[in-house]
């Protein structure tokens, strides 16, 4: 039995499917699929209910994967002490991001960090929150940059910098010419907004039911990119955050208008595992991002 054996079982419990499993591990089927098998021989028990249709776990290997997650985690935080021997800013980064954010942050923030920090190893992952803490929490990253949300209060929080949202209408709109709105303008009004999952999506409901807004139910969209297409096309009005109208708002098509006092805003921040060893860096990193974003937003 080897750390790799415990991977191969966790991402099998992860994925219940062998296939995917292996291309998460970057193994063949039949190499996962094999050390898994021997797994069993060693510990003298079945971990798994072999189906045609689907990957089922035993009471016992359910039990196991759970030591094994506890495993990988300490071996997580190992690994992280050992680096932070030599240089701190040097070695391999894992950080995930959310994807509101990532094609509008990470431009501003790739640079700086490389030019700052060369002799770390980055490694980027795109996701939505509750994949990017679930993959925190197990020691697949080392840190997330996302939104502040009641899931995120079992990290560290780190906080980054407070981010405006405005209104996007067509040129068509009603309101194109005006130079802002008060909140409360939406009330009665239809509101486009993300599919389930985004953070934002949450965050925007809540600021239009305040103001008496309601959803457009007969569209959801999988990115801000076709919210503000849509827009465009004069189907509707959404908030958009103003990190994606700095970098992309020069296209033709889309009015953006800010909120009188107080505007809607989003708290961006950096979270990492309580008792990782590497605060520091994480730290420095948060630091350097707010440097680097805080100009951009006044």
């Amino acid at each position: 039995m080897n750390i790799r054996d415990l991977e191969y079982l966790v991402a099998l419990s992860e994925y219940k499917h062998f296939r995917k499993a292996a291309d998460a591990c970057h193994v063949s089927q039949p190499t996962l699929s094999g050390q898994i098998r021997k797994l069993e021989d060693e510990l003298g028990i079945l971990l798994l209910e072999r189906t045609s249709r689907k990957v089922l776990f035993t009471q016992s290997g359910m039990l196991l994967v759970e030591q094994a997650r506890k495993i990988l985690l300490e071996v997580q935080i190992f690994k992280e002490m050992a680096s932070n021997q030599g240089k701190e800013m040097s070695g391999p980064l894992h950080i995930g991001v959310i994807p509101t954010l990532g094609p509008y942050l990470l431009p501003c923030m790739l640079p700086v960090l490389e030019q700052d920090f060369p002799e770390l190893e980055l490694y980027l992952y795109e996701a939505q929150t509750q994949s990017l803490l679930e993959k925190l929490e197990m020691g697949q990253l080392d840190c997330a940059i996302l939104v502040q949300v009641p899931e995120t209060a079992g990290f560290i929080e780190v906080p980054m910098f407070k981010e405006e949202m405005m209104l996007a209408v067509s040129p068509k709109h009603q309101w194109a010419k005006e130079r802002s709105l008060p909140l409360s303008v939406l009330k009665d009004h239809e509101i486009l907004m993300l599919d389930d999952g985004h953070c934002l999506r949450e965050q925007t409901m809540d600021y239009c039911f305040t103001a008496g807004a309601h959803e457009n139910g007969h569209f959801k969209a999988t990115s801000l990119e076709t919210l503000r297409n849509m827009v465009a096309a004069n189907t509707g009005v959404t908030l958009m955050p103003k990190l994606a109208i700095i970098n992309e708002g020069n296209r033709q098509g889309v009015e953006y208008i800010p909120f009188n006092d107080p505007a809607p805003y989003r708290s961006v921040i950096l979270v990492y595992r309580p008792g990782s060893p590497l605060r520091a860096r994480y730290e420095r990193i948060a630091k350097m991002i707010q440097a680097v974003v805080m100009p951009i937003l006044t």
